[in-house]
């Protein structure tokens, strides 16, 4: 629940994840009084070659952070045109069942490109990953 503080601006800790079939990353700010706090952030790690037994990993490690973590919100990095069209598929794949654990838990999706992340955090699109780490680690200290 996105609620309002004394100063009348919102307070919602956010959810974002970085959607992948072998490693999905996850990170959680919370806002408050308009500026961002860290909260915590990692990686859930698949193993094996088998596809499904990767995205049940998927699917429980969100729903446990989300369980633990009770964010308001919850944001996915959309899907990129990759050269490989199997591997585009197994990211779809694993985009779903983190989509599916966030709605499973009443939490709207908001999906942006990497581009928009980009620009927002770092002021261009065309940001290196370098460059988005220096900055998420600069915004919360």
């Amino acid at each position: 629940m996105v609620v309002e503080d004394d100063t009348g601006k919102y307070m919602a800790i956010i959810l974002g994840i970085d959607p992948g079939s072998r490693t999905t990353g996850f990170g959680l700010v919370k806002f408050i009084r308009g500026k961002f706090e860290y909260v915590a952030s990692g990686c859930i790690r698949t193993q094996g070659d088998e596809l499904a037994p990767r995205l049940h990993t998927i699917y429980n490690g969100i729903s446990e952070i989300i369980l633990q973590y009770q964010p308001d919100e919850f944001a996915i990095e959309q899907v990129f045109m990759a050269k490989n069209a199997d591997s585009a598929l197994k990211l779809g794949q694993a985009r779903g069942v983190a989509i599916v654990a966030a709605t499973n838990q009443q939490l709207a999706v908001a999906e942006y490109s990497a581009r928009q992340i980009k620009q927002a955090v770092v002021g261009t699109g065309a940001a290196k990953k370098e460059q988005v780490q220096h900055m998420v680690q600069h915004i919360l200290k």
